[in-house]
């Protein structure tokens, strides 16, 4: 299969439209990252998502819609999920809700809901418009590898496996969208992303954060939601967290980084932007600002990936607090190095 990359003007809009309603899988951007899309209530083209990107079949797929009509066709919507939908959409935000029997269990991983939202992104909305259909589109990466945030990240893992990827930029946010429980109880944020614990709150009170966002799922445990699984997001190299206070954190940066060096690795440190200068020796990729959050998660995957193509096989990466739109990120940050830490102190007093 020859896969075609086209910006997006209105003949490959067109043209995607065209080939998601034959049950084809087109590549398009969001605001949060690139999805790999398919008809929702197609289940032999949903079908097609999880061979693309290699990816088991217990994992459920987002449903995204561009009108809240749609919503009849995919799930009951409770009343405080209205009131989050009033606040929050067009938005980064999913809501998993009790689904409809019209839509197939390779949807939602044969549970009993099924997640949804509607993207803000220009492209994807002109898209879902054009086909006026729910499209199911998780990440358009290859299982397990950090999510796309360019068109040039589609193709790297994509390339003769889809016929299309509409390529609309860099996405702005830069991680997936949050994902919250609002059929079970009290709202339960399953995955953290761009809608913060403090943003949700405000709309519908006290909510929820699973104990599986920065820890790896237990034996037997069901994913609720896309992103859940043991490693996730991750690099051909070995990511570990480096944690502790920020005079410690430095200097055990380089002493990692020289000892894998020592013992003939390729290694380099994932660092705020602050720190590059005092780690110039160890290969810094800068993440972002330490006071800015925001700007680490709109970097990370790209730094993931670029960490690929310099085939970095041990790296070291500084860590935000797991507050705000920080959550997010040592969520990602934690599967990518499969939950793999080290107190900075610890390395200091093993070198002394």
């Amino acid at each position: 299969m020859t896969t075609q990359v086209l910006p997006a003007d209105d003949n490959a809009l067109a043209l995607a439209a065209r080939l998601l309603a034959e049950g084809k899988l087109v590549a398009f951007p969001t605001e949060t990252v690139y999805g790999l899309g398919a008809n929702a209530l197609d289940a032999q083209a949903a079908m097609g998502i999880f061979a693309a990107k290699g990816r088991p079949a217990d994992n459920p797929l987002i449903a995204h819609i561009h009108d809240g009509s749609q919503l009849e066709l995919l799930c009951d919507v409770p009343p405080i999920a209205e009131k989050l939908m009033n606040a929050f959409w067009p938005g980064p935000l999913t809501l998993i809700m009790p689904r409809r029997p019209g839509v197939p269990d390779a949807v939602t991983a044969g549970l009993d809901t099924v997640a949804v939202r509607m993207p803000s992104h220009p492209v994807a909305m002109a898209l879902l418009k054009a086909v006026n259909l729910p499209i199911a589109a998780p990440s358009a990466n290859r299982s397990g590898k950090p999510s796309p945030t360019a068109a040039r990240h589609v193709l790297d893992d994509m390339d003769g496996r889809i016929p299309l990827i509409i390529d609309g930029g860099s996405c702005d946010v830069g991680l997936e969208s949050t994902v919250l429980d609002v059929c079970h109880g009290r709202p339960c944020i399953l995955r953290p992303g761009g809608i913060t614990r403090d943003m949700l709150e405000s709309v519908v009170g006290p909510v929820d954060v699973a104990g599986s966002v920065l820890r790896p799922l237990q034996e037997g445990e069901t994913a609720l939601s896309p992103g859940m699984r043991y490693r996730h997001y991750s690099p051909d190299g070995q990511v570990t967290l480096v944690e502790g206070g920020e005079s410690d954190v430095v200097p055990a940066l380089v002493q990692l980084y020289r000892h894998a060096e020592d013992n003939g690795h390729r290694a380099c440190v994932m660092c705020f932007t602050e720190h590059v200068p005092a780690l110039a020796g160890c290969r810094p990729h800068d993440i972002g600002s330490k006071d800015r959050p925001e700007e680490v998660a709109q970097r990370l995957f790209d730094t993931l990936r670029r960490l690929d193509d310099e085939h970095m096989d041990v790296i070291f990466s500084e860590v935000v607090p797991a507050e705000g739109v920080g959550l997010a990120v040592m969520n990602r940050l934690g599967r990518a190095a499969a939950f793999r830490s080290i107190r900075a102190r610890d390395v200091l007093e093993q070198a002394r």
